[in-house]
């Protein structure tokens, strides 16, 4: 096998975890082609990987159907020897069959999984090891061609990337939002936790320009200095390598988790409404998992979290210890 195809149109972290497919790959087939096919706008975290050899940009915005099937006629005209889809929904499923590779690996769930060459369960919920991360379940999809091993997730910032995100004082960078409210750190708790953070530090807050505004509603209620907002300010990979150099990076169940992962980047991981278990926690060597210490009985209530607390007192959030969250020499 020489050519291979990855699918992976979901969310940010979805495309970051899935770069642990490439890395994989090629350790096996060092002089494979591997392309990838990513959602409109994830792109840019995939510049600059040495091992993809083009990114295939799906346009979900507009045309979505239309751009759907020029999307799989394309990846038919290619020829792969292996197409690899990650994901579980009919579109990437359509991507999968209509691409006559000669082999297609991918998950159970997915409705046309049945014309899979290959296809493994996916299941969530079983423990916080490494086996049950949905790194390791990406991987199962190609263990048949290379071994059992697990490799996770990398970004690649260039030179450039590592001086736009960079910072002169030491600090810590937080990346308060997540698509999910219910995710989310509570910006009260956030203002909590950045007023216990000794004032020396610089405090960086990061995310994309749709964040700017939760950043500034963080900053006008903390009562110290030192504060940055940099939220819409850097790339993708920018954020990468400023999270690379920072002392700690405080971060949601969302895609600067999986960022600081890709980066083997120090990372305190705050799970809300989900939990570790379900497969997405922190890979770096320095990590740190927080939650409510509480046994509620209503956690987790989904496992992508929802547009506010069911219960309606988000306890899962307002109840963390923020003391847990600070590094042993600031106390």
């Amino acid at each position: 096998m020489n050519k291979f195809l990855v699918i992976q149109t979901a969310f940010i972290g979805d495309v970051i975890m899935a770069t642990s497919v490439v890395e994989k790959l090629i350790k096996f087939y060092p002089e494979a082609q591997i392309d990838f096919v990513v959602r409109n706008g994830n792109e840019g975290l995939l510049r600059n990987n040495p091992h993809i050899n083009e990114v295939i940009i799906w346009n979900k915005k507009k045309d979505k159907n239309k751009n759907l099937l020029q999307v799989s006629m394309e990846i038919r005209r290619r020829r792969y020897d292996r197409v690899i889809n990650l994901q579980r929904f009919l579109s990437t499923g359509l991507m999968t069959f209509i691409s006559g590779a000669k082999s297609t690996a991918g998950f159970d769930k997915n409705p046309l999984s049945m014309f899979f060459t290959i296809k493994k369960p996916h299941i969530v919920g079983k423990s916080r090891e490494r086996d049950a991360h949905e790194v390791s379940r990406y991987l199962s999809l190609i263990e048949d061609i290379t071994d059992q091993e697990f490799v996770g997730p990398k970004l690649y910032p260039r030179e450039i990337d590592y001086e736009k995100g960079s910072f002169d004082k030491p600090y810590v960078t937080i990346a308060p939002s997540s698509v999910w409210y219910t995710k989310q750190f509570h910006k009260d708790k956030w203002v909590e936790l950045i007023n216990k953070i000794p004032e020396e530090l610089s405090v960086i807050m990061i995310g994309g320009p749709g964040d700017h505004d939760l950043c500034d509603e963080i900053a006008e209620k903390v009562e110290r200095g030192n504060l940055c907002n940099w939220a819409g300010r850097l790339s993708f990979l920018q954020s990468a390598a400023l999270m690379k150099s920072a002392l700690m990076n405080y971060v949601n169940d969302s895609a600067p988790q999986h960022m600081a992962s890709a980066m083997n980047a120090p990372v305190t991981a705050i799970f809300c409404s989900t939990v570790p278990e379900f497969g997405f926690g922190p890979l770096s060597s320095n990590s740190k998992i927080v939650e409510v210490e509480e046994k509620l009985d209503c956690r987790p209530c989904g496992i992508h979290g929802h547009k506010k607390c069911p219960k309606k007192h988000f306890k899962c959030s307002m109840d963390i210890n923020t003391d847990l969250m600070l590094l042993d020499d600031w106390k």
